[in-house]
């Protein structure tokens, strides 16, 4: 096998989501140097990260200093496509991303932004994190949280059936069963 197929092979990128918020706590946290020699040291490559509507902007990086290769950008027309190439993703407690990368099978840590009131997210990600679909943490508490995962440990999220609660809602509106 050549260089190019090893490389391409080899290739374990951590994607980071804020979608379209403003997260700048998480973006400062991943772009810490702990974190990177952590997922470093965990076997990932590349850290992708899409900083939404944030105004820090992280360091770049080709990964020549033995660390991750490091890129960022703000908004993508596809955030899917990011999601499927990672085989990590640390992402913002907005359900919309939460759900979609666990529908993908994707091993997920969940930052929570402390910064919001009234902040329903952090009970969806933390219920889901009690029942070992993903890992939860602060932006302070990201590195610790990753040098502790054990992804082996999660459990894949199957979404529940509406089925039966459809059906309970068409009967009492009057609609007839199919």
């Amino acid at each position: 096998m050549g260089d190019t197929e090893d490389s391409v092979t080899s290739k374990r990128t951590v994607f980071v989501t804020v979608g379209t918020t403003c997260f700048d706590a998480l973006v400062k946290a991943v772009d810490t140097l702990e974190v990177k020699q952590e997922l470093s040291r965990r076997g990932y490559t590349h850290l992708l990260i899409q900083m939404g509507r944030g105004t820090y902007e992280p360091t770049k990086s080709l990964g020549e200093d033995g660390l991750l290769a490091v890129d960022y950008f703000t908004f993508s027309s596809s955030i899917a496509d990011h999601l499927r190439s990672a085989s990590l993703v640390i992402s913002h407690a907005g359900s919309g991303s939460i759900f979609e990368t666990l529908r993908l099978g994707k091993p997920l840590i969940v930052v929570v932004n402390e910064d919001l009131m009234d902040n329903h997210q952090s009970e969806l990600a933390e219920e889901l994190a009690e029942r070992k679909h993903l890992y939860c943490g602060r932006p302070q508490t990201l590195h610790q949280v990753i040098a502790r995962m054990d992804l082996e440990s999660l459990l894949r999220y199957h979404p529940g059936d509406a089925t039966p609660v459809a059906k309970i809602i068409n009967k009492c509106l009057g609609f007839p069963d199919d």
